[in-house]
Parts: structure tokens; C-alpha cells; sequence
């Protein structure tokens, strides 16, 4: 992912400002890492069938990592999670204050559509990614999650009802992901496809982050842990050993429908698909 990070450095969000802090605190949490794992998807797709498209990729990429990135910045305001901690770094509310975080959550998020606008491609390809990108980070896809998430802390959900919820908050943005990299190679029957696997991904990319609330320090997450009690977490309603149960269930599904794929998109997203798969373990 060496390519991609040299492109975000490249295209980080610039600011012509007066203001003494903004470009800073625009720039925090995307150069503090993180997985990177939702670029990876769609690049790995986009190489499994056009190498040659990969660098126009890269715009599709920057949109999914910057739009997940103003979702963190949100999620760890006063308001919601009131996190002190985010991929190893103090939170923006915390470096700066609490209006600068929400407002470069706000930047962050236009900015993504912006850059996905500019990407190299016909006008029909890059409506269907903005499209895509849209609908799943939107008012139906991520922010709804978010907002299921935050009115029910402390009113226990169904099982059912709460993976409604992550199906919205985090696994619809993990398929758009995949199903954009169909898009870029022109694949629009296998984006179907890959989307249905990758709600399943996204599923148990939440389960995993429940266990490993509950069994790793903050300085391992690099994030606050332990701090689900009062949220609809997997852990919270199964219980640690049926949920490490769930994710085992869901972690076979997805290694029996890899094996699915055909030879070059498995060989590209098997290295990555089998560590997140299986980092429950």
C-alpha cells in the first residue's frame, strides 16, 4: 500500500486560510495511519483485472479513506463516543477542540467527493462512484448506523436489530469498497457479488472490533477500549465465547467464498482478506 500512501500524502486537503491550526488538524488523522484497509479492497480488485487503471484507482481510494476518516473524527466527539484516543494519536477534539474536529469532519467529508469527482474516468464511471460512495457513507448507509447506534445506547436491541445496525454503520461502507472496484474495471455483475461478500466482511470486521474491545489494551487498539458497556455490541448481548463463536462462523463463510473467486482476484485479496479474516484469533 506503499503507492497509496504516497498519493494521499500528495493529495492531502489544502487550506488557503489565515486560520493558525486548520490544515493541521486537517491533515492529523490521515497521515496517523490506520489500516488502510477499505483502499486495499478496491485497489485489489481494480488489479485483479486492469493494473494498467490502478493509478486512476487511487482517486477512488483517497474518497472511501477520507470519507471513513471524517466518520472517525465524528464518532470520537464529545457527543458520541467521547474518545481520547484514535489510531494511536490524541483525537482531534483533544489536539485542538471540539468545534475543529467536527468541522474538519465536515471538510474531510465533501473533500472525498471532490477528489472523486476529479478521478480520470468517463462521466458515467465516476456518477456510479459517487453514487456508490454516497448512498453507503449517507443518510441510508453509515450515518444511519451512527445514528441507530447512538439513540439506542442503554436500550438493548435484538441480535437481529443489531446487525441491522452494523450492516449500516460499518459493513455497507467495506461493500461499496469492493463493488466501486468492480465499477472502475467494468464489472458491474461481479460488483453485485462483491458487495454481498463484503457486507459479510464488514459484519464480522465489526464482531472483531467487539472482541477486541473487550480482550486488548488501548495502547494495542490504539483507540479506547473496554468502552462498550453501554452500546449494542455483540459482546454486550452474546457474550464473549458466542460471539468468538459468530466470528468463527462468519470467518468460514468468507474463506469458503473466496475460494469462489476466480484465480487472480483470489491471489490479490487473499493476503489481506486472510489477516483481517482471521485477526480474532
Amino acid at each position: 500500500m506503499q503507492k497509496f500512501e504516497n498519493f494521499l500524502l500528495e493529495n492531502l486537503p489544502m487550506s488557503k486560510s489565515i486560520h493558525p491550526t486548520y490544515e493541521k488538524a486537517l491533515h492529523q488523522m490521515l497521515i496517523a495511519g490506520g489500516k488502510r484497509f477499505r483502499p486495499a479492497l478496491l485497489l485489489g480488485v481494480v488489479n485483479s483485472y486492469n493494473a494498467l487503471l490502478e493509478e486512476g484507482a487511487m482517486h477512488a481510494a483517497l474518497a472511501i479513506e477520507l470519507l471513513h476518516t471524517y466518520s472517525l473524527i465524528h464518532d470520537d466527539l464529545p457527543a458520541m463516543d467521547d474518545s481520547p484516543l484514535r489510531r494511536g494519536k490524541p483525537t482531534l477534539h483533544m489536539s485542538f477542540d471540539e468545534v475543529t474536529a467536527i468541522l474538519v469532519g465536515d471538510a474531510l467529508n465533501t473533500y472525498s467527493f471532490e477528489v472523486l469527482s476529479n478521478a480520470p474516468f468517463s462521466d458515467y464511471t465516476r456518477i456510479q462512484l459517487i453514487r456508490e460512495l454516497a448512498t453507503n457513507g449517507g443518510l441510508n448507509g453509515m450515518v444511519l448506523g451512527q445514528a441507530m447506534d447512538c439513540y439506542f445506547e442503554n436500550k438493548p436491541l435484538s441480535i437481529e436489530d443489531v446487525r441491522v445496525l452494523h450492516t449500516n454503520k460499518t459493513a455497507k461502507l467495506i461493500a461499496a469498497s469492493l463493488k466501486m472496484g468492480a465499477i472502475i474495471v467494468g464489472r458491474e455483475e461481479l460488483g453485485e457479488k462483491l458487495y454481498d461478500f463484503g457486507i459479510k466482511l464488514g459484519l464480522l470486521f465489526q464482531i472483531q472490533d467487539d472482541i477486541l474491545d473487550v480482550t486488548q489494551s488501548s495502547e494495542e487498539a490504539g483507540k479506547l477500549t473496554n468502552n462498550d458497556e453501554d452500546k449494542n455490541s455483540f459482546v454486550t448481548l452474546l457474550g464473549l465465547p458466542q460471539t468468538i463463536d459468530e466470528a468463527n462462523i462468519l470467518a468460514n463463510e468468507l474463506h469458503n467464498e473466496l475460494e469462489t473467486f476466480d484465480d487472480n482476484l483470489k491471489k490479490e485479496l487473499s493476503e489481506l482478506l486472510t489477516k483481517y479474516i482471521n485477526r480474532h484469533k
